[in-house]
């Protein structure tokens, strides 16, 4: 006789910010928890550098690709999203800062961009303490030497000077609180040495700090991001909690009997790509958790909403990108010297400073929506790939050492030293050396709708003309900035075909007071099915401002205060 499908108190679907904390929290309560990701486990040394290993890096498990980045492309927008153990915080650039008190906005009347948030900042300050501690988080140690040195973050302490003598009050600089060990507790910061852990973390392999390397958005293979499967999944696995890689969830409904909730899942194999003929295999629980981020979520939930009569009809709206833009500045020059200002984008962390442009319901008599705007950086092999795609300029330099080196053999000069003949052919690395890439995110108007098209689909209606002006105010502040810095301003070649990119996708699942305003409460419950819960950026009303991984972590532990007391 079939002893029937396995069963938990909790099955938690996706390990990124929201599933990880809601796994550690049950388990820790001695729930017995089993969190199913369909990416595999990352461990120090595991991320692809060679050309040959990133070709295989995304996630198309049909084309017999089971990587960590998941693309998704729409009409209007793209989008960057993982698959692995530890969800997003693989490869973001780590940055934790909390919602404004006073973007937790409220209106009253659904319609075009409503958005209307159920609950306040000072209902997630406890919960924001409580990841602050698990996390670990650590400011960029600018005052401490190598780190004092970092040309971007001292060229965006500079252009933040400049604006806040422009606007007075309206702009503020600062170092972020980031997940990355830079020195261990009670030591001063020092790159490459080893990270003391208070327990062996789940890949049981060491670690070390950060070497500023600028490649956290590509994975870290030092162990230097606190990502969480060095926290939040470490711990829970400690706890109990059972983390199945590889396996990726189907379907889930109500059980007919009234009594929690059935799942569907298929395991990934390497040598299988017909993924629709994988076999499915069955589990039950108590609780349901769905956490598989904007897209994943909302995607299940419209695949599967015939077995949840009625469902709000929110699901699938207030989607947005946390106002997501791409800057570069140029070639920057000091106007002092009129030299080339060296900035060097692939020294740090990927971001280390952030500045805020304040919103006109601050109060601060600023205009329009507020948002951020952060340094950025990108991995040494890029400046490789920027300078030689400077075609012109690379076969010049090359034709002058070969007519070099071919004079000097008819002269017959007895010099064999060609050092400086190579260097030539080089370049002076200009281009790459004075350029600072920035991100901007803030309070996009979040009227974007998620949907399934006629083939099944996830298909997106969202439009960059709606959003109040907030993209051009994001781009004449990062036209600014890169003025300061003496540089030529560049927007993302995609924004002049309407396209954005976002790393950030809220929204499609929102919370709300009622089913008419969202389809999961202040708690994270799904209105009218007890004990199923959502817990991740799906569930965002509209745009946190700053990165989200913190407001989505917070809102997690929040929910799981909720579950574990019913």
């Amino acid at each position: 006789m079939s002893a029937g499908p396995e069963h938990f108190d909790a099955i938690i679907i996706g390990s990124g910010f929201g599933g990880s904390v809601m796994a550690y929290r049950l388990a820790e309560a001695g729930k017995r928890v089993c969190l199913f990701e369909r990416g595999k486990a990352y461990p120090p040394g595991s991320f692809p550098r060679s050309p040959h290993d990133m070709k295989a890096n995304f996630w198309d498990p049909s084309q017999g690709k089971q990587g960590l980045f998941n693309i998704w492309s729409f009409q209007r927008l793209g989008a960057v999203v993982s698959a692995g153990l530890g969800g997003g915080s693989l490869i973001y650039a780590n940055v934790f800062l909390r919602k404004d008190p006073r973007w937790f906005v409220k209106e009253n009347v659904p319609g075009t961009g409503y958005e209307s948030w159920p609950l306040t900042r000072a209902d997630l300050d406890p919960h924001y303490d409580r990841v602050e501690k698990v996390l670990g988080l650590q400011r960029y140690p600018f005052h401490h030497a190598p780190y004092a040195s970092t040309p971007k973050t001292v060229a965006m302490r500079t252009a933040a000077e400049e604006l806040k003598r422009q606007w007075p009050g309206q702009v503020e600089w600062e170092l972020p609180p980031l997940a990355v060990t830079f020195g261990n507790p009670g030591q001063p910061p020092v790159p490459g040495a080893p990270i003391i852990e208070a327990m062996p973390n789940l890949h049981d392999l060491p670690r070390s700090t950060c070497r500023l390397c600028c490649e956290c958005n590509i994975g870290c293979n030092y162990g230097s991001k606190n990502t969480l499967d060095y926290t939040y999944l470490t711990l829970a696995r400690r706890a109990g909690a059972m983390l199945r890689t590889r396996t990726e969830v189907r379907h889930f409904r109500p059980r007919g009997d009234g009594t929690g909730y059935a799942v569907d899942y298929v395991e990934h194999r390497d040598d299988v790509t017909n993924t629709r003929g994988l076999p499915l295999t069955s589990a039950t629980c108590d609780k349901l958790v769905l956490a598989a981020g904007a897209f994943g979520s909302t995607f299940l939930m419209l695949k599967n909403r015939p077995s949840f009569p009625g469902l709000s009809d929110r699901l699938g709206y207030a989607f947005n990108g946390n106002g997501d833009v791409l800057g570069l500045a140029l070639q920057a020059v000091d106007r002092n010297t009129n030299q080339q200002r060296v900035i060097n984008p692939s020294l740090g962390t990927v971001i280390t400073s952030a500045l805020r442009v304040a919103d006109e319901i601050d109060g601060v008599g600023a205009k329009g929506r507020g948002f951020y705007v952060e340094d950025a950086g990108y991995p040494e092999f890029v400046n490789w790939l920027a300078q030689t795609a400077d075609v012109r300029g690379t076969l010049r330099r090359l034709f002058h050492f070969v007519v070099a080196w071919i004079r000097m053999h008819v002269a017959s000069n007895p010099t064999s030293d060609l050092g400086s003949l190579v260097s030539g052919v080089l370049g002076d690395g200009a281009f790459t050396r004075s350029s600072l890439p920035m991100l901007g995110m803030g309070r996009e108007v979040p009227d974007g709708r998620l949907y399934l098209n006629h083939a099944g689909y996830l298909a997106l209606d969202w439009q960059m003309d709606g959003d109040g002006g907030y993209f051009s105010q994001v781009t004449d502040v990062m036209r600014t900035i890169a003025n300061e810095l003496g540089a030529t301003y560049r927007d993302d070649p995609l924004a002049y075909l309407s396209r954005v990119i976002t790393v950030h996708p809220l929204g499609g699942c929102p919370m709300g007071e009622h089913p008419s305003a969202g389809v999961v409460d202040s708690n994270g419950q799904v209105f009218g099915f007890p004990g199923f819960y959502i817990a991740d950026g799906s569930v965002m009303p509209g745009t946190v401002g700053p990165n989200p991984a913190f407001s989505i972590a917070a809102c997690a532990d929040r929910f799981a205060d909720r579950l574990l007391s019913v």
